[in-house]
């Protein structure tokens, strides 16, 4: 009993493996699985292959989201990505949900529309992709750094069509309940639908959702209050990323927006705000700290739900920024992606699996998603 006892002092010491409430959940540390786009949902139908994949990055009081997943047909632009627009999307992903409870894990849906980041080959019957604007998207190297992804010029939505798209997203977080998650991500980051109406550089509009800030800022405050409305404010968080600039979709003030959208926020009492490091400027490049000017502390201290931040952290630094309050919880992705028992890792600093890139994105039910080694303990020293 006093080596367990020891152990969990030892443990304490370590910010990221200290327990923490967010709203009704009960977490066992703050290290959170970051939604990871792994193409592997064949038909946009979530695989049996995903539930090993999710269980084994689960752990008791974890917090896991799941990768982004369609809102409804026209919301994708890649291959293989899962929606839950569907009763067979719903149906395929309760076996996973549940997998993932049984570990003891808490377990959200990030909900997704990519708009213009995509193409006519992806959308029903061949229509153009849908967005706040009719300017296009240049070719685009992916993010596995092989690929070179075409998009279609994007068809500008109807003042009177954005509604429907609000509505696609509040019968996913429905869908999501429906399937068994605990809540919903809403993902307003990296250049899709939401960030394309927030980023003055992309919405060009003259109607009530474009110009001013507060207009850009319009549409994803709708679909937040009708996914609140919907499923319970204690259920819901947003992803957001105003400094970067994924698929051309940058602003001129990201500060301002950053600020703006958290007080804007924090009226419908949401959950958590998952905020992405400025420091990550585009898919594949991080910024070094020292050349990073920008800081997501005013928009930590002026939201009043719970924080994550993303985005290039490793150990050393999820510590610190737990420690020093400037986050509540750390999402974590590729080095998830390689250690599924990464939080065993950082409690008892084991070396990390080295991640590879080149299958993040490919379509094996195997290779590069599930068959990432966990730690031998017997080989550790000092235990």
């Amino acid at each position: 009993m006093e080596i367990n006892g020891e152990k969990e002092q030892e443990r304490q010491q370590i910010p990221l493996l200290t327990p923490y409430k967010m709203g009704i959940f009960q977490l066992s540390h703050r290290i959170v699985l970051a939604p990871l786009t792994r193409q592997r949902s064949y038909n946009n139908v979530p695989q049996p292959h995903a539930i090993l994949y999710y269980s084994q990055r689960a752990t008791k009081g974890g917090f896991l989201l799941s990768e982004a997943t369609g809102v409804s047909d026209t919301a994708q632009g890649y291959p293989h990505t899962p929606g839950i627009w569907t009763k067979e999307q719903v149906e395929a992903w309760k076996p996973i949900v549940d997998a993932v409870h049984a570990k003891g894990g808490i377990f959200f849906c990030q909900i997704w529309h990519v708009g213009r980041v995509s193409n006519t080959g992806f959308q029903p019957n061949g229509q153009a992709p849908l967005s706040c604007t009719d300017k296009g998207i240049t070719p685009q190297v992916r993010a596995n750094g092989v690929d070179v992804a075409q998009f279609s010029p994007p068809r500008r939505l109807e003042t009177d069509e954005i509604p429907l798209i609000v509505n696609d997203f509040k019968l996913a977080a429905r869908n999501a309940i429906e399937a068994g998650f605990d809540g919903v991500e809403i993902h307003g980051a990296h250049g899709y639908l939401i960030d394309q109406f927030f980023k003055d550089q992309v919405n060009d509009r003259t109607d009530q959702y474009g110009g001013s800030l507060q207009n850009r800022c319009r549409f994803a405050l709708e679909i937040t209050e009708a996914v609140t409305n919907e499923i319970g404010a204690y259920r819901v968080g947003i992803r957001l990323s105003p400094f970067a600039n994924f698929a051309e979709c940058a602003d001129s003030n990201p500060k301002a927006l950053g600020l703006y959208m958290v007080h804007a926020l924090n009226k419908y009492e949401l959950l958590y705000c998952h905020m992405v490091e400025p420091r990550m400027t585009t898919a594949t490049k991080i910024t070094t700290k020292t050349e990073c000017l920008h800081s997501l502390v005013p928009m930590r201290k002026a939201f009043k739900g719970t924080f994550i931040v993303g985005g290039g952290y490793d150990r050393e630094d999820g510590n610190k920024a737990v420690e020093e309050n400037r986050a509540d919880l750390i999402a974590y992705g590729r080095h998830f992606l390689a250690n599924p028992d990464l939080p065993k890792r950082f409690e008892i600093n084991a070396p990390l699996n080295k991640y590879h890139r080149a299958t993040f994105y490919v379509d094996d039910p195997v290779i590069g998603y599930t068959d990432y080694p966990f730690l031998d303990e017997r080989k550790v020293p000092n235990l």
